[in-house]
């Protein structure tokens, strides 16, 4: 993309934002151009209270499905545009209602808890929903007498239980981004970068996480960057990442665990597809009212409690 076709597409995007009383809520993991252009850059949590409170018309989420659609059951009568609607999660389609029916009756003392990278069909069937920022303290919450049922995330799941001490019965779905994070990546990395800090994500495996200085969502490692006094930090996390940190912290070095960790679905938006979704309106997502109602619940908890 040119120089000139670049700010004029920036230029159409302003000016329609502003006309149609828009807002662009982009994710941590998005390309650097579109994290750029957002009224509002975060992880998970962030933006579904960004969601819940925005004062807009329209909101433009540049993330993946689940993330819309989250969007959608908290601003119900706002117009939620995906601009790429093919941009779903691999994790989140590893979970489904039939499937989770049936664990759910095999376990009726249950509480069922699904991270936020679930479908809004899912969540309907849930009693609390969680982040990775907010996972130890929504599993805290729950009475020491209640079983629990996690999906879809095993490693997220199981780094919870250690920092919980709460066992929970795990759902087989995983983040294959964060699964191409092995152990050999990271001692590659910290035998180069001997004094640099390692913060991971909680949704790689619990023994890269034992590797680790710290396991943050990606929010806390915004967080973390700007506090702490380390020059030198290694990043286990999708390298998108990488963009919003540097921008938050100019003077470190951010080095990533894995070039290899690339979420592609994430990467299916740019500058030009949000243009066209604000032109057209035409990747609006739309749920059944009934979905919006049973899925709100486990959201507006979570929340509550956070």
């Amino acid at each position: 993309m040119s120089y000139d076709y670049l700010a004029e597409t920036i230029e159409k995007i302003n000016q329609l934002r502003r006309d149609k009383n828009a807002v662009i809520l982009v994710h941590n993991y998005q390309l650097g151009e579109v994290q750029d252009i957002g009224d509002f850059v975060g992880d998970s949590l962030e933006l579904s209270i960004k969601a819940a409170n925005v004062d807009a018309a329209i909101i433009v989420f540049c993330g993946v499905k689940f993330m819309a659609e989250t969007a959608k059951v908290l601003s119900p009568n706002k117009t939620v545009l995906l601009p790429v609607f093919e941009a779903g999660c691999p994790m989140a389609d590893m979970a489904d209602v039939d499937s989770l029916r049936e664990l759910k009756a095999r376990h009726p003392n249950a509480v069922t808890v699904c991270y936020v990278n679930t479908t809004a069909e899912v969540k309907t069937e849930c009693d609390l929903c969680c982040t990775s920022a907010n996972a130890a303290k929504i599993i805290n919450s729950i009475p020491q007498d209640k079983d629990i049922i996690f999906l879809p995330d095993k490693n997220l799941g199981a780094n919870v239980e250690i920092m919980t001490g709460r066992k929970m019965i795990l759902w087989e779905g995983f983040c294959p981004t964060h699964m191409r994070i092995t152990e050999a990546m990271v001692k590659r990395k910290q035998a180069e970068f001997p004094d640099a800090v390692v913060i991971v994500h909680p949704e790689c495996r619990p023994e890269i996480i034992a590797m680790a200085d710290e396991q943050l969502s990606t929010g806390g490692m915004v967080r973390f960057v700007r506090e702490s006094s380390a020059e030198t930090i290694i990043v286990g996390t999708e390298v998108g990442m990488i963009h919003r940190l540097q921008k938050e912290a100019p003077d470190k070095k951010f080095i990533p665990i894995s070039e290899q960790a690339v979420c592609m679905n994430m990467k299916m938006i740019n500058l030009t597809d949000v243009l066209a979704a604000l032109e057209n309106d035409e990747t609006a997502i739309e749920l059944p009212d009934d979905i919006i109602t049973k899925a709100e619940e486990p959201i507006r908890k979570m929340l509550k409690l956070s």
